[in-house]
């Protein structure tokens, strides 16, 4: 595997449109940045949130998931309550080549601020909006600001392609368009 740099996601974006809408180069002027990197690419946050809430006092049951357990918000802030998490889906939308899988990391803006971003691996050939878990690890509320840098993807190319790719598997997660709750 190797780690791809800037030069490969800018030809990459350009001849497979892997990343729409693009960002050529990292906008960072008056906002958390964003934009391709020397070795990655961050990623923004879209304003669709799904704050965690315990009003209904459900179980988190990822076998049986009771879209209770969350707030919608739509707005160009999002406030997590303390202890707690949100999801999220990126403004961009993905298609991953079949010789490449994708890691996501947080940004160090956030996590200087106890606000983790997890995302479990772009699988080649994955197509979609990204959904984003946004934790906040601290007993304070914490903003999060939608159109700017949540997270960075890395890029690692393989000098084969998998056997059976996401697509193949037919993937529960493929072409999702929103902030998407967990499907078994």
């Amino acid at each position: 595997m190797t780690i791809r740099s800037d030069r490969w996601i800018r030809q990459m974006c350009r001849e497979q449109n892997m990343i729409e809408p693009f960002e050529p180069g990292q906008v960072r002027e008056g906002v958390i940045s964003y934009g391709v990197s020397s070795f990655g690419y961050d990623i923004r946050v879209a304003p669709e949130f799904k704050v965690f809430t315990n009003v209904h006092n459900v179980v988190v049951d990822p076998k049986k998931f009771d879209a209770r357990s969350f707030v919608d918000v739509a707005e160009d802030t999002c406030l997590i309550p303390p202890n707690s998490f949100a999801l999220a889906r990126t403004t961009e939308y993905f298609r991953i080549p079949r010789d490449t899988l994708v890691l996501c990391v947080g940004k160090s803006t956030y996590a200087r601020c106890g606000i983790i971003v997890n995302v479990t691996p772009l699988e080649p050939t994955w197509e979609g909006y990204l959904t984003l878990e946004i934790s906040n690890t601290t007993p304070l509320p914490a903003k999060i600001y939608a159109n700017e840098g949540i997270a960075q993807l890395l890029f690692f190319q393989s000098d084969e392609e998998p056997e059976t790719a996401y697509a193949d598997r037919k993937g529960k997660y493929q072409h999702q368009k929103g902030v998407t709750l967990p499907r078994l």
